[in-house]
Formats: C-alpha cells, structure tokens, sequence
C-alpha cells in the first residue's frame, strides 16, 4: 500500500511503502529511485507489515518492486500503476503528481 503526502514549500512527496507478507522474514524496497538496490524495510509489528518512507520528487512516476527474502519477487497491489520490465514481469509504479 502507498501512503503520500505532499508539501506546500517543497517539490517532493513523502511516500510510505507498506507491504504485508505472512511468511516473510525480511522484505526490502527496491526501485529506480534508490539505484535498484534493495533497501531494507522495517517490520512494524501492530501493523503486521513492513514500512520504509521516501521522499521523491514530485511531478514523476517510478518504478519499484519488493524483495522478500531476498530470493522472491512481488509488486504493490495497491499501485498507481503496473508497468512490463523486461524480465517477463511488472514493475509497480508510484505517480507524485498532485492530484
């Protein structure tokens, strides 16, 4: 799920990324706004999912996806969009254009 919130003097969103996965023991965010390399999330516990916030320019979409475990890939489904990535799957996608 996606989380943004936008600011009034500034040209960035703040994005929460949060997935949920029951048997997942680590999950990390990977996308095209932090170079492809996975970046861990943390496990909030009341939540029962894994959190990382980012700040991102507004007025642009980009591509993420999540490693768990390291080993297994899967998207948000709760995108702004899905997009094909050349691996013979879909990236998400997170717009912050204003609405």
């Amino acid at each position: 799920m996606l989380t943004k919130r936008f600011f009034k003097t500034k040209d960035e969103a703040e994005v929460t990324f949060s997935f949920s996965h029951p048997q997942a023991k680590t999950v990390a965010l990977v996308g095209d706004f932090n170079g492809w390399q996975p970046e861990p999330m943390k496990f909030v516990k009341k939540e029962c999912a894994f959190k990382l916030k980012h700040r991102l320019p507004t007025d642009k979409d980009y591509h993420f996806r999540y490693l768990i475990d390291g080993e297994v890939w899967d998207n948000d489904h709760q995108a702004d969009d899905y997009v094909p990535n050349g691996f013979g799957e879909d990236n998400s996608v997170v717009s912050t254009c204003r609405a």
